[in-house]
């Protein structure tokens, strides 16, 4: 018998936005392939009820894989794709060694644009289909020791752009999703970056990493949200939005600070925002 659902393919459900999502759309009637970097991640989610199997970014037999899989399993279509997962090493910028660039813009960028280049011929082949590509409040403006993650992000959003004018009135919708603050593990996991790639002892930076960086990104969770910070659901209701809606926005906001950032990127000039985000 024929499954009729809507099919999407969202990446780094182990947790966080793309557990959520993932779970959320499943039970709204969608067909959900619910991707993980580690195997054991997919066994958990489809004990949990969800087709899973692994799709690692950085692992470009990994990207084709999880497309075959998911194609074998539609017969040849595929509704959407959510680009999700990403990680941030925190760092300030002369202290990234060129391979933490390398292995960061791997994942958070060339693995989006390498699964939207491989699922392009079969959704022309439909005549429809919706890429929707996880950015970040750090894609519109940049905040100190963030930079390797700000950077992955302006230019995924250059890129989303570019596509997006490259295939309009394609019927294939190019979106972007630019949460602020988000209750997620990203900042748990974070710390395994931080600590392969960064020499903070002997940094000219020693001691704001001592006294800011750190001390942020070791933090034990109180329970309470940071300012304006919402949980994993606000992203998904976007998300639905941006499926389901006949004429999706190209860009949603999610958190006032992204809303915040937008205005003051449009309104002030560059030395009045760059004195406000050096507080930040």
């Amino acid at each position: 018998m024929a499954d009729n659902r809507k099919s999407i393919l969202i990446t780094g459900c182990s947790s966080g936005i793309g557990y959520d999502a993932a779970h959320t759309l499943h039970k709204r009637g969608w067909r959900v392939f619910a991707t993980c970097r580690k195997a054991a991640d997919c066994t958990r989610l489809r004990g949990e009820g969800l087709e899973s199997f692994p799709l690692d970014y950085e692992d470009e037999t990994s990207i084709s894989n999880a497309v075959q899989e998911c194609l074998s399993r539609t017969g040849g279509t595929l509704d959407a794709v959510y680009n999700n997962g990403a990680y941030a090493i925190p760092a300030a910028v002369e202290d990234y060694p060129r391979d933490a660039f390398r292995a960061i813009f791997e994942a958070n960028l060339f693995g989006y644009f390498d699964l939207i280049r491989q699922v392009m011929p079969l959704m022309r082949k439909q005549g429809h289909g919706r890429i929707i590509n996880c950015s970040s409040v750090l894609g519109i403006a940049a905040l100190r020791y963030r930079g390797a993650y700000n950077s992955t992000k302006f230019a995924m959003e250059g890129m989303t752009d570019t596509l997006r004018l490259e295939l309009r009135g394609s019927n294939i919708h190019i979106i972007l999703i630019e949460p602020g603050p988000i209750t997620t593990e990203f900042r748990k996991k974070a710390q395994g970056q931080f600590e392969h790639w960064i020499d903070w002892q002997n940094s000219t930076h020693r001691e704001t990493y001592e006294s800011e960086v750190i001390p942020r990104l070791y933090a034990k969770p109180t329970g309470k949200p940071d300012a304006g910070e919402l949980p994993p659901s606000a992203v998904t209701k976007k998300l639905i939005h941006a499926l389901e809606s006949r004429n999706p926005n190209p860009r949603y906001y999610v958190t006032w600070p992204t809303y915040l950032a937008a205005i003051l990127k449009r309104f002030l000039s560059t030395r009045m925002l760059d004195r406000i985000l050096s507080r930040s």
